[in-house]
């Protein structure tokens, strides 16, 4: 990895920050998401364990693995958990800041010895590119000047139906530098291919049938972006693909997904802790990146135009992604809403500070007047209970443009959106 052809990432700054301060850096996320190559660019030495004679020599001699100019990178370090604890022990014993990158795609096996590395290490999420990093998104409207009441300039889109759904396919792999426009979407089908033939089985050696481990990826891609449960993809799986698996089954392939990174969860929020509506708790469930859901489920962007709702839940998980990216940047968190008076909102952003903004995702415009009715209730709904939302917005692939609606509602499109 040359870091002369580094393409910046939002993370960097945070990454700069965090080995300032603490003993070491854990990089976490999905293969392929550039965490090697984030890490590699603020690393003085490095060892990638995904080497067999690497790997061989971190569980032999780790403290000697662990030997080189600081920051060291430990790329893949799952390979040999051992390499945990030395670190810790290393970063007790000087008590410097900026000793050890660790990333991995994997969480490693529970029977893994290891200290949780409070105090010495710290953790740090990475995930697909986001628009803004691809150059997708001209990042006219910060998220950021959204939440500071700064004035709002409305400003044009180049995104439409048809360019959202090749976005969705194409997915945010920084390898999509490197191949032609019409091939992007094949880094996520080998992607899945090899999860579900290989990876699933590594992260907690469990020998998994693949058509199984298929069918259920299926299952849930078209459910991408719903709170949906082990019940309902059970059935799903028998009845519409004919398969045979138990709920347990079907919860266990789940964990192994979550922890190669694959899923993502975006929990509920609840405005209060003292709140008088009732809140359901189900997290949303989708890939972490869309172009996963779009590749096991052979979509290609004419097969979405022509099942729109589909189409709508790979985007919301488009959006989730960006926006996570974004939130990220600001210390802050994604959630959904959705109370025992069905009330649902896809979107919460919420900063340290409390302060929060209410969002929903559609596709088209003639969704837009529903929606902001649907953000307005929600506002007038939590008017005693919590601070007022500091916006309310329409994220979309439509309209043209972004701009504040008459009743203060912002749309804006998600090829505008930066944090």
């Amino acid at each position: 990895m040359d870091k002369n052809d580094y393409r910046p990432r939002i993370v960097d700054k945070k990454l700069k920050t965090l080995l300032s301060v603490f003993g070491g850096v854990l990089i976490t996320g999905p293969k392929w998401c550039g965490k090697s190559w984030t890490a590699s660019s603020q690393a003085e030495s490095e060892i990638f364990i995904d080497i067999e004679e690497n790997k061989k020599k971190a569980i032999l001699m780790p403290d000697v693995v662990l030997e080189g100019n600081n920051p060291r990178l430990i790329d893949e370090w799952q390979y040999a958990p051992l390499l945990w604890d030395a670190a810790r022990r290393k970063i007790d014993e000087k008590h410097q800041p900026g000793m050890f990158l660790f990333t991995g795609s994997a969480v490693p096996p529970k029977d893994a010895p290891s200290h949780t590395g409070t105090g010495r290490f710290a953790k740090m999420r990475m995930r697909s590119l986001s628009l803004y990093e691809t150059g997708d998104s001209s990042g006219k409207v910060s998220l950021t000047s959204l939440f500071d009441d700064e004035d709002f300039e409305p400003c044009m889109s180049e995104m439409d139906y048809m360019k959202a759904l090749c976005l969705v396919c194409a997915g945010g792999w920084p390898a999509a530098f490197w191949v032609p426009e019409e091939h992007a979407s094949l880094i996520a089908r080998e992607y899945m291919n090899m999860v579900v033939n290989e990876d699933i089985n590594r992260v907690d050696g469990i020998k998994r049938d693949p058509a199984l481990v298929a069918l259920f990826a299926r299952s849930l891609a078209r459910n991408s972006a719903t709170s949906v449960k082990a019940t309902s993809i059970k059935a799903d799986i028998v009845e519409r693909e004919g398969g045979d698996i138990t709920e347990q089954t079907v919860r266990t392939y789940y964990e192994a997904l979550k922890k190669l990174f694959v899923i993502e969860e975006q929990d509920a929020w609840a405005p209060s802790l003292r709140s008088r509506n009732r809140i359901r708790t189900t997290p949303k469930r989708h890939f972490t990146d869309p172009s996963l859901a779009a590749a096991v489920l052979g979509a290609t962007p004419k097969i979405l135009s022509d099942d729109i709702k589909t189409a709508g839940f790979l985007f919301e998980s488009l959006c989730f992604r960006d926006l996570s990216i974004y939130m990220d940047a600001l210390d802050g968190a994604v959630f959904h809403y959705h109370d025992y008076d069905e009330l649902e909102v896809d979107t919460i952003l919420q900063l340290p500070d409390g302060r929060w903004a209410a969002a929903e995702v559609k596709l088209g415009t003639f969704e837009f007047d529903a929606a902001a009715e649907n953000l307005r209730k929600l506002k007038k709904k939590l008017a005693k209970e919590t601070v007022p939302p500091s916006f309310l917005a329409i994220v979309t692939a439509s309209g043209g443009a972004a701009y504040k609606r008459d009743d203060g509602v912002y749309v804006v499109p998600l090829d505008c959106l930066k944090y």
